[in-house]
């Protein structure tokens, strides 16, 4: 068997930043004898997160952070990391007045896009966020403004540009969402709104994640894609290659592999911006072994 990794994939830049940030924090919580928490899941991938609980890296329900719950840690002395997709202004504001340090890990591009949304609302545009109002990325944008509007694909787009329609309007995506369904909203709030920008605010990674996905379906027979199942990008890479025509499979861990999966003489590997390396490293060598032990055998009941 030829295991061929894509020429681009796992970790992107704001997901390693924050990683290593946490691991920093975990370090200089130790040393101080102080407790260390993150904002929600760092990212999206469960074995990571597990990983930095280990390290005494605890995970603070956003939620209950932002309602001002009595189930909240106590917080005096803690730090507190702010994870990848970024955090409302009021939570940080909230977690100061309990009292903890706080480390931020917002992606810069995530950032840029707060600075953004909050711009224009300064303006007096109305700030339209395309992406999915239950990722945690554009619950934080939405918490640096006061009216912003979530569209999740063309047909909110359409029922809002049409009741926005003598506003400016300012759209912002989701870092992680497609180009194409970017284009598609802008496309919709171009012939009904009379005055619009469009802000480019994808991050180059999910692009050059799918592109070298395609590049990799041609040279492969079949491909496994690696990540948490609860990371959109990883099922985005997963849904590119059955639309190539692949078999693919969607693993988390080097435990899902399977027979069927070591029978292909090139099998192709690629990960989604959340996955850590040590996880792509693993299943490659479990699936060569597996690999190896099948041609044991079938080479020993041929003989």
């Amino acid at each position: 068997m030829q295991i061929i990794r894509a020429r681009v994939l796992g970790m992107c830049m704001g997901v390693r930043r924050a990683d290593e940030l946490a691991r920093q924090a975990a370090q200089e919580a130790a040393n101080e004898g102080a407790r260390v928490f993150t904002y929600g899941p760092l990212i999206h991938n469960p074995q990571a997160v597990a990983e930095l609980e280990a390290l005494g890296v605890h995970v603070l329900d956003t939620k209950e952070v932002e309602d001002g719950s009595a189930s909240i840690p106590d917080l005096n002395d803690a730090i507190v990391v702010i994870r990848a997709h970024g955090a409302s202004l009021a939570a940080i504001s909230r977690m100061r007045e309990m009292g903890c340090r706080i480390i931020d890990a917002t992606c810069p591009r995530v950032i840029k896009s707060q600075r953004l949304a909050r711009h224009y609302e300064k303006l007096g545009w109305q700030v339209v966020l395309i992406g999915d109002p239950r990722h945690g990325e554009i619950a934080g944008i939405l918490g640096h403004t006061s009216n912003a509007i979530v569209v999740d694909g063309p047909t909110t787009a359409l029922k809002i540009a049409r009741k926005l329609k003598d506003k400016p309007c300012a759209l912002i995506a989701q870092t992680t969402i497609r180009q194409e369904d970017y284009d598609a909203v802008i496309a919709i709030f171009q012939a009904n709104v009379p005055t619009i920008t469009a802000e480019k605010t994808i991050c180059p990674a999910t692009r050059e994640r799918q592109q070298a996905l395609v590049e990799l379906c041609g040279q492969v027979d079949a491909v496994l894609i690696v990540g948490g199942k609860n990371s959109e990008n990883t099922k985005r890479l997963y849904a590119s290659a059955i639309e190539c025509g692949k078999p693919a499979w969607h693993i988390e861990t080097a435990s899902e592999l399977t027979a069927e999966m070591a029978r292909y003489e090139r099998i192709g590997i690629t990960a989604g911006a959340s996955t850590p390396d040590f996880i792509v490293d693993q299943i490659q060598e479990v699936l060569g072994a597996m690999a190896s032990r099948r041609k044991f055998t079938l080479a020993g009941g041929q003989s």
